[in-house]
């Protein structure tokens, strides 16, 4: 069967979800051993990565860079603050609103959580340009597929 035929093909590998949700799989257990180090699950460590990256930030603006929703995020913050990692409070300007903010103690696993990247990367066997590459499409996948998600609706 060549590729194009294979795009219609109801047999189990030949689906794109479930290459995806396999690759998914494999990836978030490759993470586990270098996440386990730092006390983290993966879901934790992605919010952690949020914050580094923009610093104190709403609930909201969490949510959406996580493309998840606040009752998955919610209890994520609750065990992340609970181990000591992240501080919420209501907004002063507007009580509606709860920011997330790094503790002192999640800033210091910052750096020890850097070198989860390069070793996820030696581990799998890709150099950085496959990564990149790889990256590209698998977003690119994700805005055709919710633009799809979206039309049907």
């Amino acid at each position: 069967m060549t590729n194009a035929e294979d795009a219609g093909s109801p047999l189990l590998d030949d689906q794109l979800c479930f290459a995806l949700y396999t690759a998914q799989r494999a990836v978030t257990a490759a993470y586990r051993p270098l996440l386990d180090e730092l006390g983290l699950t993966y879901p934790q460590y992605l919010v952690l990565l949020v914050l580094w990256e923009r610093g104190e930030t709403t609930v909201k603006e969490l949510t959406g860079a996580l493309h998840l929703d606040y009752g998955t995020v919610s209890p994520l913050l609750k065990r992340l603050e609970g181990a000591g990692l992240v501080r919420r409070e209501r907004a002063v300007d507007d009580e509606r609103s709860v920011r997330v903010a790094c503790t002192g103690r999640a800033e210091e696993l910052r750096e020890r959580a850097a070198a989860v990247p390069g070793a996820l990367l030696a581990a799998t066997e890709l150099d950085g340009a496959e990564a990149a590459r790889l990256r590209g499409e698998l977003w690119r996948l994700a805005e055709r597929a919710g633009t799809a998600a979206a039309r049907s609706r």
